[in-house]
């Protein structure tokens, strides 16, 4: 086994052992890449302040996310396609999850299904992410489907309702079903770890979906009624529907506007995620990390706040705590560790967070996560809130809009 020492290896053994089209999947973001850049990016130029001669010998990072205790403020984020990535991915993360004492969310469209995930962990508790689409009998059914497994918290995106052009997809030829171009088997041949691995599951398409809608059996099937399904209009009356229907605690993702984060705090749910959708949506809209501390200001006191996108280790965890996240969510570099390794590279990049958090709690001189604040940043270097300017409520009101893109990807 090759010396793993960081997310970065584990992204570079990925990209050995993947198909390119699935690994340029999650290693992408829209049009020009740029807001997916700047969510790494804006990480590195937010410094820390090193304190010495403090006892730290005795060092914590549990702490409570939506009411859970967890081992450190992380959680898996919803990732589309994961069980592509290797072989029964989902059921693979969930149980490193579990493992390690934080929460997974499943997406809508994972390869393997609520009941997968719930069998392969022995009925452990995890989070459940929802698209609303225009068949909502299906929806309804779903949401039943996540309550009857034991889901803890319902994910809802926001983010969606259209979806942003990923130009290294649309090259790949990845779509519903994938285009099997020379190219792709060519390379898909390339990589026989993976391979061996597809053929050992009949875990290989959207299982949330096909079987669950009346004439969906297959890929083909299942790509017209995706198409069919599109529907823009998602607003918070929508919200509003989700909350009544799920008792459960209920997360709002992919909030990045300061009017939008109040009106997500008096929605109902009991979290937001601050969130661009891993830069894969609108490029040019600004880093999560620099979305954040705006959004804390004006609602923190009265939904958690929670956030995703560029995290890449244990250091960027703490930078945001330390602006204001209650906790965070760990997309790509889970997707890393998942396909470099299996269920065990999952496991490594989580020891790999949680050893960075630990170090560099303690080179701050806290012995504590809760004790992680602005303190523990050199000032000048992190994002300062920026005055919010709401819209008038008029011109809000209008839009609807489901979220129906069928592959996602976050953090």
């Amino acid at each position: 086994m090759p010396v793993i020492t960081c997310i970065e290896d584990l992204r570079t053994l990925a990209r050995k052992r993947v198909p390119r089209m699935f690994y340029e999947y999650v290693d992408g973001g829209s049009w020009t890449e740029g807001t997916y850049r700047a969510n790494e990016r804006d990480f590195q130029s937010i410094l820390l302040r090193q304190r010495v001669a403090v006892d730290i010998s005795q060092r914590n990072t549990r702490t409570r996310m939506l009411g859970q205790e967890v081992a450190m403020p992380v959680a898996i984020a919803p990732t589309g396609l994961t069980g592509m990535q290797h072989a029964d991915g989902e059921i693979l993360a969930a149980r490193a999850a579990k493992r390690f004492g934080i929460p997974f969310t499943l997406s809508t469209v994972s390869i393997c299904s609520l009941e997968d995930v719930a069998e392969g962990t022995d009925g452990h508790p995890f989070w459940f992410q929802l698209y609303v689409l225009r068949d909502r009998a299906f929806i309804e059914r779903l949401i039943d489907r996540a309550r009857g497994v034991g889901c803890s918290a319902l994910v809802l995106t926001l983010d969606l309702q259209i979806s942003g052009q990923r130009h290294k997809d649309l090259r790949n030829g990845l779509s519903v079903p994938p285009k099997l171009t020379l190219r792709n088997l060519v390379n898909m041949a390339s990589k026989p770890r993976w391979g061996l691995g597809m053929l050992g599951t009949s875990r290989r398409t959207f299982r949330n979906i096909v079987g669950h809608v009346q004439g969906v059996e297959n890929m083909s099937s299942l790509a017209e009624w995706t198409a069919q399904q599109y529907d823009p209009t998602l607003n918070w009356e929508d919200v509003a529907w989700i909350r009544r229907r799920w008792p459960g605690k209920l997360i709002l993702k992919g909030i990045q506007d300061v009017e939008d984060a109040r009106m997500a705090a008096a929605s109902g749910a009991d979290a937001l995620i601050v969130s661009n959708h891993g830069g894969r949506q609108l490029d040019g809209a600004p880093s999560s990390i620099r979305a954040l501390p705006a959004i804390v200001e004006a609602v923190g006191h009265r939904i958690e706040v929670h956030m995703d996108g560029g995290i890449r280790s244990g250091q960027d965890v703490m930078k945001a705590i330390a602006l204001g996240a209650k906790g965070t969510y760990i997309g790509r570099s889970m997707l890393y560790g998942l396909a470099a390794l299996g269920e065990q590279g999952v496991s490594k990049a989580l020891e790999i967070i949680h050893k960075e958090l630990d170090l560099t709690m303690a080179f701050c001189g806290c012995t504590d996560v809760a004790q992680v604040d602005q303190g523990v940043l050199l000032p000048g270097t992190y994002p300062l809130p920026a005055p919010a300017t709401p819209w008038p409520a008029a011109s809000r009101a209008g839009s609807r809009a489901h979220p129906q893109d069928h592959l996602e990807t976050t953090s």
